[in-house]
């Protein structure tokens, strides 16, 4: 496994939940600097996986497409739980390694809350986020899975169902719940699950319909420019 992966996912287990974990026990607006150090823990598996050479202004550019294409899929679609984002987040995980998919995600969740309001609850979401553009990397690496319409369509389901929504699941319970027990937990699961279902289900048809299109454009970027490789 590359160094950079490890890293991923020493800063996913490790770093992003103690530092959740200790800006809860500063008083105020903590979120802001633990949103802070999240973007800065997540930097350095994106650096490492250029071995020491600095990322292309090609590739920061389209990093920055994808996170306001992201962002625009979430607050642009006035319907609850009928969100775009997920369905960007996760592509550029599968088209640019799980370490870019990361950062989309976390990013997408900052910037985004700017237009809802920021809170507590927005290092879980950077977390939440940033999680499903890692796993679609790390799945769709090396032809691990193929990246044809219905094999991410079912991809992108199921990392709405288990991995993102239970843990913003996991976040209502931490700020919305007086204790932590496997009871509130299952209670939080149990009531989020509707609401996950749903917008599984609209990240699986978009991923359907608009995934290879997307995904071919960011391919024939990375061969025309070189996008990506070290």
């Amino acid at each position: 496994m590359k160094k950079s992966w490890i890293a991923t996912l020493a800063v996913f287990l490790v770093m992003i939940p103690l530092t959740i974990y200790l800006g809860s026990k500063i008083p105020g607006r903590s979120y802001y600097l633990t949103g802070t150090f999240i973007i800065v823990w997540l930097l350095i598996p994106f650096f490492m996986k250029f071995e020491g050479k600095r990322p292309q202004a090609r590739e920061l550019i389209m990093i920055a497409v994808m996170c306001a294409l992201a962002v625009a899929g979430r607050v642009a679609i006035p319907v609850n739980h009928f969100k775009a984002a997920y369905a960007v987040i996760i592509i550029s995980g599968i088209a640019l390694g799980p370490e870019t998919g990361f950062i989309v995600g976390a990013v997408t969740a900052l910037v985004s809350n700017f237009f809802y309001g920021q809170g507590a609850y927005m290092p879980w979401q950077m977390m939440a986020y940033g999680a499903g553009g890692m796993a679609a990397g790390f799945a769709f690496a090396k032809g691990k899975l193929p990246k044809k319409p219905l094999p991410m369509a079912l991809f992108s389901f199921l990392s709405v169902i288990l991995l993102i929504g239970p843990i913003l699941d996991v976040c209502n319970t931490f700020l919305g719940m007086p204790e932590v027990t496997a009871s509130t937990l299952a209670a939080s699961f149990a009531s989020g699950f509707p609401v996950n279902a749903i917008q599984a289900a609209t990240t699986a048809v978009l991923v359907f319909f608009l995934g290879r299109p997307l995904l071919d454009k960011l391919e024939r970027a990375k061969l025309k420019y070189g996008v990506g490789e070290v």
